[in-house]
């Protein structure tokens, strides 16, 4: 595997995730070779998104001003995915800006093989502008809390 430029050190990296979901391959998002297809990964990660966020309670406060976009996605596949196998799919934040914050991914089979690396970099919006909008204190706190507990301990 070639070097990625979002992870610098990929043990340290893989030992930060906590959170993850189960992802079962359906038949549906395998292509004609019987691989999964290119563009599924990325409803993957939105799924394992979601409900990070979700269980960060970034869903339960409605009333901010800002909502999340995002504004750019990117996956690395490493190994193929077949039908009916079964995926880990990490999710973490990486670092927390102003505006925006980077979530990174990570996609393991049954085997713990790696499969899929991605990041992506959510910005936070006036829906009536369209403009950045800065992030909460409580976001950034939330967020801030999830960053603190992926760091491995000294």
């Amino acid at each position: 595997m070639g070097r990625i430029s979002y992870i610098d050190n990929m043990q340290e990296w893989r030992s930060e995730f906590s959170f993850f979901i189960p992802v079962k391959i359906r038949f549906s998002e395998t292509d004609m070779f019987g691989h999964v297809n290119n563009v599924s990964p990325f409803i993957y990660f939105e799924e394992a998104r979601i409900e990070f966020l979700k269980a960060s309670g970034l869903f339960d406060n409605q009333s901010d001003a800002a909502m999340p976009i995002v504004a750019d996605l990117q996956c690395d596949y490493h190994k193929q995915i077949y039908f009916n196998e079964n995926l880990t799919l990490y999710v973490k934040v990486d670092h927390v800006g102003n505006t925006s914050l980077d979530v990174h991914y990570m996609a393991l089979n049954e085997d713990e093989h790696l499969c899929l690396t991605g990041r992506g970099r959510m910005v936070y919006i006036n829906p009536e502008t369209g403009k950045p909008a800065p992030l909460s204190d409580s976001i950034k706190e939330r967020l801030a809390d999830n960053i603190e507990r992926k760091k491995p301990t000294s």
